[in-house]
């Protein structure tokens, strides 16, 4: 039985404004639609979605020409690069917003988890959102007084289930959020990314929570995820999305394999983030831009790795630390770091903040990094204001940055650190 069925979906947006930005384009986009019922004319205009590139039309197409079918119990696996189209396709399919063209078919409800605080509402409690998004959802609330204890005991935040969700860490939401969508009993199960705020720990009971629900309920599981050993564990089919377009469409094992293969280094050493996605409520500090400081994104095994940071503060903040995290391109962590000395900043105050990674020895191939700001490090962290997943790519292209030095050759798949120099032994 077929659970979900995208038939010739896009999805256009204009650049930098509102609808199509003027009373004259939407008059003429009424007249022509509604009363004359021809085709949209703006939708002949779009080009395709590359970030990277700066086009000649102000229409962009998020979405073109989406086709395909998911069967109930499915486990779906959708990946792509940032900005390739995979968290509208996921807000198209939960109604948070509309296509342009095409049509959506689901079979039952939805319940879906796009980002950190998806329909929380900060001034209620914990409990009050869960009520809340269950009556949203169509339950009674006997039915969600049934399942309220477990939803608590998986979220592992009882002990704040009555304090305002605004108090909550970007952890505990996440935590409260997916307990909430994967125990009120949905047809569909939408999750969009938001794993990558959780520990190890929850992680894991999440993705076997997901397991459970498609496999021993027989529901249908939409995963979005640049971790691509969760996808693998997790999915049977696997949707590579590229500008908007189906690339790639087939078994989970496949679909990983072209995207990691065909995600080639660009040399992009320096990435924007205020167009980009934040997966924190708090914005106490948040990030403007994220630049490697040898203006290069390709180093060597023993090369120390300079990020600077350009933060911003809306509040001031006295102890705060940047965590960074690096990931193979598989999607697996390598490991975590953060800068030594905290730093002050006031409110208004804009600042680069320097990170160096050294002593590293990672093997040749392509890494990605995700990186926060907060109160703690990344085993203490009390709080974070900003979150930003993968999002710059740098390279390993050699082995030892001194040409001279004999280092052996090291193949990726036998771990990503290398040991140099020797070993002793004792008898």
């Amino acid at each position: 039985m077929t659970a979900i069925k995208f038939e010739n979906i896009s999805k256009q947006y204009r650049l930098g404004l509102v609808s199509t930005g003027t009373l004259s384009h939407d008059l003429n986009r009424f007249w022509q639609t509604k009363v004359l019922r021809r085709e949209d004319p703006y939708l002949k205009v779009g080009e395709v979605n590359d970030r990277a590139h700066k086009g000649a039309s102000e229409y962009v197409w998020a979405l073109k020409d989406i086709n395909f079918k998911v069967e109930q119990g499915d486990v779906v696996g959708i990946i792509g690069r940032n900005g390739a189209g995979k968290s509208t396709l996921l807000k198209l399919l939960s109604r948070v917003t509309a296509p342009t063209t095409g049509t959506i078919r689901a079979r039952g409800r939805i319940a879906s988890l796009l980002e950190v605080g998806t329909g929380f509402h900060p001034e209620m409690t914990g409990r009050e959102n869960i009520y809340m998004n269950g009556a949203i959802m169509g339950m009674s609330r006997a039915e969600i007084t049934r399942k309220l204890d477990e939803i608590v005991d998986f979220s592992g935040c009882e002990r704040y289930l009555d304090t305002p969700v605004k108090r909550y860490s970007s952890g505990m939401t996440v935590r409260l959020g997916f307990a909430i969508a994967a125990h009120l009993e949905p047809e569909i199960l939408v999750v969009d990314e938001v794993l990558a705020v959780g520990d190890a720990e929850f992680q894991k009971k999440a993705i076997g929570k997901m397991q459970d629900v498609s496999r021993g309920e027989g529901r249908t599981v939409l995963f979005v995820s640049h971790n691509m050993g969760a996808v693998k564990n997790l999915c049977k089919r696997g949707i590579v999305l590229d500008q908007g377009q189906v690339a790639f469409d087939g078994g989970v094992e496949e679909a990983v394999g072209y995207y990691t293969n065909n995600n080639k280094i660009n040399k992009i050493w320096r990435k924007e983030i205020s167009d980009t996605r934040h997966l924190n409520r708090l914005k106490d500090v948040q990030f403007f831009s994220v630049e490697f400081a040898k203006k290069d994104n390709e180093f060597a095994s023993d090369e120390p790795i300079e990020f600077i940071f350009t933060v911003f503060a809306n509040k001031t903040v006295n102890d705060c630390r940047i965590n960074l995290t690096i990931f193979s391109i598989d999607g697996f962590p390598i490991g975590s770091v953060s800068n030594t000395q905290t730093f002050k900043i006031e409110e208004g105050e804009t600042k680069k903040i320097s990170l160096t990674l050294c002593n590293h020895f990672l093997a040749k191939g392509l890494y990605d990094v995700s990186f926060a700001t907060g109160i703690g490090n990344y085993l203490t962290c009390q709080r974070d204001f900003d979150f930003i997943p993968h999002i710059i790519t740098f390279s390993i292209s050699q082995l030892s940055a001194n040409k001279q030095e004999d280092v052996a050759q090291w193949n990726r798949g036998w771990g990503n650190i290398i040991w140099k120099g020797q070993t002793h032994t004792k008898e």
